[in-house]
């Protein structure tokens, strides 16, 4: 009766503040959460993870020995899931970053990046992420690891330079734009760990990157790359 009573008071809360979908803006039916149905179904899913020579793992080929990579969904300018992605950075809907984290998560179960060590979102500069009050990339992160079971740190890597948009950067100039601005803070709990990197967007893979390198200089480090979107570039 309970539960009931709890469902009939949220469905009437919601005629009052309804929730809406992230991607379209529709309003949400009660057994909707974070995406309506359509565009749940709708999700441009890339399904790297079944291929260990995707176009993400080939971003890294020559760069940095990277052992499996991913992304969750193809990022295209203009489309609704960019839309996610903008509340998520911009708008302090930090539910939105679990909830895809989670979705992303469940589709990793029995893959290569389930025998992680552990999941590290890539870090913002302290001064970023106190003006923001979160990194999306964590509560990302932090959604991944409900589903594959794999704990989440966020204070081995830090990182020491606010870099701003890379967003009209050549990719050299993003490559130079983020060389040597991360920091292992704990070298002693990465060893012999296989690290899942977690980030929001990848575009040039530059930022991951030299995230990477920072880890990898350590003993028995091995680096694993998840991005809920891939920007592809033309």
């Amino acid at each position: 009766m309970f539960v009931t009573l709890g469902n009939h008071l949220r469905g009437f809360a919601g005629l009052f503040y309804p929730t809406y979908c992230a991607a379209c803006g529709n309003a949400l039916f009660r057994n909707e959460n974070t995406l309506c149905l359509k565009c749940y179904a709708d999700i441009p899913r890339t399904r790297f993870h079944n291929d260990p020579e995707n176009e993400v793992a080939q971003l890294f080929w020559g760069r940095v020995h990277i052992l499996n990579a991913t992304s969750f969904m193809y990022f295209t300018k203009g489309s609704r899931y960019q839309h996610i992605l903008h509340e998520l950075k911009y708008k302090g809907q930090k539910q939105i970053g679990f909830e895809m984290g989670k979705m992303f998560g469940t589709e990793l179960l029995g893959t290569a990046f389930a025998c992680a060590d552990l999941v590290h979102p890539v870090p913002l500069h302290f001064s970023r992420q106190r003006t923001r009050g979160y990194n999306q990339s964590e509560l990302i992160a932090r959604g991944i690891s409900r589903m594959l079971k794999i704990p989440v740190e966020t204070g081995l890597i830090i990182r020491t330079a606010d870099t701003g948009t890379q967003t009209r950067k050549s990719r050299y100039e993003r490559w130079e734009n983020v060389r040597g601005i991360f920091k292992v803070e704990n070298p002693s709990r990465l060893y012999n760990k296989h690290v899942l990197l977690v980030d929001d967007v990848i575009t040039t893979g530059s930022t991951i990157e030299a995230c990477a390198n920072s880890m990898l200089s350590f003993s028995g480090v091995s680096v694993s790359i998840a991005a809920l979107a891939y920007v592809k570039l033309q």
